[in-house]
């Protein structure tokens, strides 16, 4: 055969196994859905404009405090710009995994000084020799290892994305949820003062009869335990506000010492908040996508292994001069060649490449199985803030009928304690009910609002999938 029909026909032979491709077909999971939520009780199924992508989802809280903190989290929150560095990471690798697809080009160049001897003579002498050249090679990607290596890196870096948006999505639901929690201690710290007010007065008159005979010490001492014991609770619920305040200057990426946030003792009302079809769920939730994504890529590596079972063909040339004067270009001899060179593969690896090909298929059954939990704990997720919703409805009203019936027991209580008809530990228990039911009030507030602020981080925020090519 001709030198130039052998060439042609090496150059088809590449070109053919170049379409090659060891890695298995690759099918995006079928996840089984329901057509409704269990729990969704009450709750608006979501309209078509309400699933669009909206990045500022807690707008729907209807807080302009808790709008502007949101605002700074994407500016100043180290944790986010951790993810957003991991991204960028993730990026470089596709763009060296598709280096390979080029030739690689290398130079070298030597200036060396040589001494020799004339055997004849004994003379010695000194002489320079320089040499200059290049190589350049190149892999043909015959059994996809290139392909595979891109694709997995790329998928790699398509999940290290939808981790991004999972982070952000995390840090403005945690953020949503230390405010309201803040907003709860700001409501139990204005309920504890008035009533420490409240047990303020009810001392000085136990104090007032006590001194007139018609108390005993009992009823002082009662009444002053009353007092000690709410203004104890005040100190710890003070407390807490503090450590939830450092907490979101924290998260907003400020210093603790310099930022504070006024009390409100006011609490928000819930919201009515949309909710998306299950079938819906799987392509909001980031942590679904990059879960997929993750299989994906573990697809691709078993292409990878597969494909150290066949030998790789290099095709590289080499050039360049060498002189002994110094003029490379014009007096120097030139050399170079040209051809491919056959990788030959090892008779014998003590089953190393069959353990990596088992490794690999481990892998993609291990991302295939965190996959299918990332989607149910997604749903459980969501079952589970529509029935605290639900329920904490419920009990929001059924507590605001103990708050006024404990209210007004405390203040009969208190009536006929005044009268002489009562000892005053009929009037410790009313107060101590009255409180309690309504700190169970603001409990109950508290949790239905960081449960629709989980409900919206259920169902993915304003994240939506983007489109992906692979």
């Amino acid at each position: 055969m001709a030198p130039d029909s052998r060439g042609r026909a090496l150059l088809l032979t590449v070109t053919l196994l170049s379409a090659c491709n060891l890695a298995p077909d690759y099918h995006k999971p079928a996840l089984p859905t329901v057509p409704a939520f269990k729990e969704s009780g009450p709750w608006t199924p979501a309209q078509p404009a309400d699933t669009a992508g909206r990045p500022d989802w807690w707008t729907i809280m209807a807080d302009d405090r808790l709008n502007a903190l949101e605002a700074r989290i994407a500016h100043n929150s180290p944790q986010l710009a951790a993810a957003v560095a991991r991204y960028d990471q993730a990026r470089a690798l596709v763009r060296r995994a598709r280096a390979e697809f080029f030739p690689q080009i290398d130079a070298s160049s030597s200036a060396e000084r040589e001494r020799a001897v004339f055997a004849q003579t004994g003379n010695r002498f000194d002489y320079r020799t320089y040499a200059a050249g290049g190589t350049i090679s190149w892999e043909p990607d015959l059994w996809g290892r290139i392909r595979n290596l891109v694709a997995a890196a790329r998928s790699d870096a398509q999940a290290s994305a939808a981790d991004l948006a999972a982070m952000r999505l995390s840090l403005e639901a945690e953020l949503g949820e230390d405010y309201f929690q803040l907003r709860g201690l700001d409501a139990r710290i204005d309920v504890l003062r008035r009533t420490i007010a409240a047990y303020q007065a009810a001392l000085d008159l136990t104090t007032t009869r006590f001194t007139g005979g018609a108390a005993s010490e009992l009823d002082v001492g009662r009444a002053r335990t009353q007092l000690a014991s709410v203004q104890s609770q005040l100190d710890q619920q003070v407390a807490d506000r503090a450590l939830t305040e450092h907490a979101i200057a924290v998260l907003i990426g400020e210093e603790p010492s310099l930022f504070s946030l006024p009390p409100a003792s006011a609490m928000d009302p819930v919201p009515v908040i949309p909710v998306t079809a299950p079938s819906a769920l799987l392509q909001r939730r980031p942590d679904i996508a990059a879960a997929e994504r993750r299989m994906a890529a573990a697809n691709a590596r078993i292409g990878i292994a597969r494909a150290a079972f066949f030998p790789t063909i290099t095709l590289g040339a080499s050039g360049g001069s060498a002189t002994t004067t110094g003029m490379l270009l014009s007096a120097g001899t030139g050399v170079w060649a040209l051809g491919p060179a056959l990788a030959t593969l090892a008779v014998f690896d003590g089953g190393r490449r069959f353990a990596d090909l088992a490794a690999m298929h481990a892998a993609y059954a291990e991302a295939a199985a965190n996959d299918r939990q990332t989607t149910l704990n997604a749903f459980r997720e969501v079952e589970d803030q529509l029935a605290l919703l639900n329920h904490l409805a419920d009990a929001s009203a059924r507590q605001a009928e103990a708050v006024s019936a404990a209210a007004r027991t405390n203040q009969l209580a208190t009536i006929q304690y005044r009268e002489g008809a009562v000892d005053y530990l009929q009037v410790v228990i009313a107060q101590t009910a009255e409180l309690q039911a309504r700190q169970d009030m603001i409990t109950i507030a508290t949790r239905r609002l960081v449960a629709g602020i989980d409900l919206v981080r259920a169902m993915g925020g304003g994240w939506e999938r983007p489109p992906q090519n692979r």
